[in-house]
């Protein structure tokens, strides 16, 4: 097995970009998730009901700040593009220590399979994986929570399968539609694809990179 991709995510909600390796720290990968929208009720705005926030791009620039669609997610402009998918009182805001548990909503990692992703036979993006692992036969990954994934000196923690959402049935390219992957993911993988990670041990890893699965820390 080994690491066929990596994504992160700097801000919330909006598509990601693919890394060809990345430091992994205790709090994820590094410039995952950094900034928000947020509502004026103090809500964060996420594409469950806001799908039109996966239109736009996030990546991290040069100087480790976020950037939407290539601006800086601190000007007028990547304001008014998230708002036009939003709502007119949405603010961007980065995330605080107090924010962690919205900021992530589970846990720092996302881990996919490539066997589970052609089990359910859709795109993968739709996951929204910070680390998809090649040459895992179909359903391994659903026997994988309590164990750990060894990746160089790196540890990461299994805790569960992740729960799936409204958010896999919009196409990653073209935001259409199709409620069937939802009720598909439901009906044959109980509600779950993808696992819920967290990092025990931090350092950096690279696409290409040897994953193991060991059953304890030291293993």
């Amino acid at each position: 097995m080994h690491v066929a991709e990596l994504w992160r995510y700097p801000v919330k909600s909006l598509r990601g970009e693919r890394l060809d390796s990345v430091d992994v720290r205790l709090d994820g990968l590094e410039g995952d998730r950094l900034v928000h929208a947020r509502e004026s009720s103090g809500r964060v705005v996420t594409a469950r009901y806001r799908p039109g926030l996966l239109g736009l791009n996030g990546t991290l620039g040069p100087d480790g700040e976020p950037l939407i669609d290539g601006r800086p997610w601190t000007s007028a402009t990547s304001l008014a593009k998230v708002r036009a998918v939003t709502a007119p009182d949405v603010e961007l805001i980065r995330f605080q220590g107090v924010d962690r548990g919205q900021r992530y909503d589970v846990l720092p990692l996302t881990v996919l399979t490539d066997g589970m992703s052609q089990a359910v036979a859709v795109d993968h993006r739709r996951f929204r994986p910070n680390i998809l692992i090649g040459g895992v036969e179909e359903l391994a990954e659903t026997r994988w929570p309590g164990s750990y994934l060894k990746i160089g000196e790196v540890l990461i923690g299994i805790r569960k399968r992740r729960s799936r959402c409204v958010m896999t049935t919009f196409d990653p390219d073209t935001l259409e539609q199709d409620p069937s992957v939802l009720r598909r993911v439901v009906s044959s993988f109980a509600g779950s694809v993808a696992l819920d990670c967290w990092v025990e041990v931090p350092g950096r890893i690279a696409v290409g990179d040897r994953v193991e699965v060991v059953s304890r820390v030291g293993a």
